[in-house]
Parts: C-alpha cells; sequence; structure tokens
C-alpha cells in the first residue's frame, strides 16, 4: 500500500466535505493551540504541540462536543521580518510563502483543523481589530506608557514574556537574553486583579513558578506602604509590605538594582564602581532567571542607611539581583528571623537577625535558628506592641504609621 496516496486522497476528502468544520448545533468545545510563527518551516516541536491538540480535538468530538479547532499564523511582528531580512526577501511575500508551505505541512500531518477559520495575524481584516480594542481600553483609562526593564533577546530584536525565557535563553533562537530599558504601553491589569488571582487557582498541573511570576506579574497584595527616609540626605523610599506586623525585624533593606534612586546614592563614593559593575551584571540577566526561587541570591552593600520610622535604628541598605523594579516600588524592607529569602541573605552577608514574633510561650533564640519562623505568634522586641498576636499587633501597627506620617 502507497500509504502517501492513500493519506493524500482521504486528505483531499476532508477539505472537500468539510469533515472538520464546526457545526451550529451540540455542545461547544473550544480548542485553540498557540500560533506558529511564520518565520521558516515546521520543525518537530510544532509536530508535537499540534500532534497533542489534535488527539484532544479528536477526543471531545469522540465525546459528542461541537468542537471548533482553528488554526492560524503569529505573522505580524519582528520575527518574521527579521527571518524575511535574513534571506534578503520582501517580509510580506516572504511571510505569505511561509504560510503556505506550513498549510500544506499541516495539512499533509493530518491535523483536523477547521481551515475555513485561519487566521493570519498580519491582514488587515485581522489586525484592526486589535486596533479597534486597543482604542477601547485607551477610552477607558486601561492603557498607559513607562519605562521598564523586559526581557530582551538581541538576535530576534523583540520583547519576550518570562515563559519565553528558558535557562536564560530565547526559546526561539536560543540567543543569551538581557535585560533592557524601555518606554512602552501596558495594560493596567490591577483593576481587574481580583478575577485574574481567582483565574490562577483554576491552572491545575501549572508550575508553581509560573503562578508566582503571574502573580508577582498581576500585582495585587493586600498590606502597608511604609516611608523611610535615607540618613543623610532629603530623600526617602516608600516600601510597600504585606508583613507590617515585623517592621520592627527590619534588619536590612534591598533595592532592585535598576532603581533609579541607587546611582544617586552611590554617586562619588568608594561603591559607585563595584555598583556599576553588579548592575551591568544583573542587566545580563532575565526576569525569570532573577525570580527563580532555586537560584543564589546575589547582592551587596552600598554604603548607605535608612531609618526605621517605629525605633530610629539605622537601616544598611543593599541592592540584590531577586529584586525587581516594578514589584512593589522596586526596594523591600528585609526582616531576616520572618522571611525565608531574607534569612538565607542575611546568613551569606553576615546581617543581624532580630527576633519580632515568638510561638506561642516558646522562646525564639536568633543565634540558634536554622530557619526563619514564618508562622503567626507573639510580639516581642517590638516596644509597645510586645505581648500581642501578632495578627492583632498588624492593625495596630499600621494605625501607628499612619500617626507617625510614615504610612
Amino acid at each position: 500500500m502507497n500509504f502517501k496516496e492513500f493519506e493524500v486522497k482521504w486528505q483531499r476528502e476532508w477539505e472537500k466535505t468539510g469533515i472538520f468544520k464546526a457545526k451550529p448545533r451540540g455542545k461547544k468545545y473550544y480548542v485553540l493551540e498557540m500560533f506558529p510563527y511564520p518565520s521558516g518551516k515546521l520543525h518537530m516541536g510544532h509536530v508535537r504541540n499540534y500532534s497533542i491538540g489534535d488527539a484532544y480535538a479528536r477526543f471531545k468530538r469522540m465525546l459528542g462536543y461541537n468542537v471548533l479547532y482553528p488554526m492560524g499564523y503569529d505573522a505580524l511582528g519582528l520575527p518574521a521580518e527579521n527571518a524575511a531580512i535574513k534571506h534578503n526577501a520582501c517580509p510580506k511575500e516572504w511571510t505569505y510563502e511561509r504560510i503556505k508551505e506550513m498549510r500544506e505541512q499541516q495539512k499533509r500531518l493530518g491535523f483536523s483543523y477547521d481551515w475555513s477559520r485561519e487566521i493570519r495575524t498580519c491582514d488587515p481584516d485581522y489586525y484592526k481589530w486589535n486596533q479597534w480594542i486597543f482604542l477601547q481600553f485607551f477610552k477607558r483609562g486601561l492603557v498607559y506608557r513607562k519605562k521598564a526593564p523586559v526581557n530582551w533577546c538581541p538576535s530576534c530584536q523583540t520583547v519576550l514574556a518570562n515563559e519565553q525565557v528558558i535557562e536564560g535563553k530565547c526559546w526561539r533562537c536560543k540567543t543569551k537574553v538581557t535585560q533592557k530599558e524601555l518606554e512602552q504601553w501596558f495594560i493596567n491589569i490591577r483593576k481587574y486583579a481580583n478575577e485574574l488571582l481567582k483565574g490562577l487557582e483554576k491552572l491545575k498541573g501549572w508550575p508553581e513558578r509560573v503562578k508566582i511570576m503571574q502573580e508577582n506579574w498581576i500585582g495585587k497584595s493586600e498590606g502597608a506602604e511604609i516611608e523611610f527616609k535615607i540618613e543623610g540626605s532629603n530623600k526617602s523610599i516608600k516600601i510597600f509590605t504585606t508583613r507590617p506586623d515585623t517592621i520592627y525585624g527590619v534588619t536590612f533593606m534591598v533595592f532592585a538594582p535598576e532603581h533609579p534612586m541607587v546611582r544617586e546614592l552611590v554617586k562619588g563614593t568608594e561603591y559607585e564602581s563595584k555598583v556599576e559593575e553588579f548592575i551591568e551584571r544583573v542587566r545580563a540577566e532575565s526576569l525569570a532567571e532573577r525570580t527563580d526561587e532555586s537560584k543564589p541570591k546575589e547582592g551587596m552593600f552600598i554604603g548607605r542607611y535608612a531609618i526605621n520610622p517605629v525605633n530610629g535604628e539605622r537601616v544598611p541598605i543593599y541592592i540584590g539581583d531577586f529584586v525587581i523594579y516594578e514589584y512593589g516600588g522596586g526596594a523591600v524592607m528585609a526582616v531576616p528571623a520572618h522571611d525565608q529569602r531574607d534569612f538565607e541573605f542575611a546568613k551569606k552577608h553576615g546581617i543581624e537577625i532580630k527576633v519580632v514574633i515568638r510561638p506561642g510561650d516558646k522562646e525564639l533564640k536568633a543565634e540558634e535558628m536554622e530557619r526563619a519562623y514564618v508562622d503567626d505568634g507573639i510580639m516581642v522586641n517590638s516596644g509597645k506592641f510586645n505581648g500581642m498576636h501578632n495578627r492583632e499587633a498588624m492593625k495596630k501597627i499600621v494605625e501607628y504609621l499612619e500617626e507617625l506620617g510614615v504610612g
């Protein structure tokens, strides 16, 4: 039997009869895969992904669902244009030729797409609706422009999402990803933070690291904003924390290396050159690498101090690769006795650990701790809040900060 002839015959028959078109009846089910970039030919990664989607679509049809299973091509962007330039071709002609090749490859693979619903994102009839949606966002104040560090692929000349950075490299071309500050448009997703966070709860089986990245990206947290003055200057920094009950246990502060205040604080000091070296080193890391919980946390003291507003103590300022400028104001107050990341950083850099919450009646000695104590308990070493349960003290401390005019 000649399988090539056999397959072609039935693939033509499928197309002629429209066997995979969605029907206007029955219980509906939508199967959608990530569209390929038409910058070349399909590879085995495409075959794997689309075979999974095809098997699932067929499975749902066998269960009696009316399955909508379309295919499209993510063709409006720099990857496709860069590929055309590389081959000294007209981007439009190159793109449509690649789409034609990919479509034929997918048909020969026997995937059960409804080709009558094919989408090409470079078609004006498609992207005019992207533009229309953007204008609706703009009219409603849901988009804004600002500068922010992004994952940058120097080969593709484009921005990458954290999930598109694999082991520090571009998922598409394997080039080392760097950090670059760009002014760009943002969607104000915080107005929908509650709905988005609830949606994350439904993502069963997703890697915890990816879900944490998504939570950080959504950016909604409940807590307090506390102002710390910078010693020897008229500057101050506002820190957002979900744990105001630990304010008396702050023993250091960590700024994002790209925070604009960092360069101002070290200008003309003995720390300036080393801080610049650290900043450039961090710029070469992707956001995914910097937020990887398994990665050792790197940082350095910058020779300056902040003042704790509740007890007047000097708080040494560090910069750290794990603090991201666009998350929570770009700086964190560190409480090593009650945060594991802070605990590990303090141990590494020889920073004081100060216990301010103990478990019930049990005494907790900083020098004997092997891990941070992160559970609830009774307040200690916290001034007038000593003896309170930390959850009760949390509200009282926020009120106290408001009285002081620093929170």
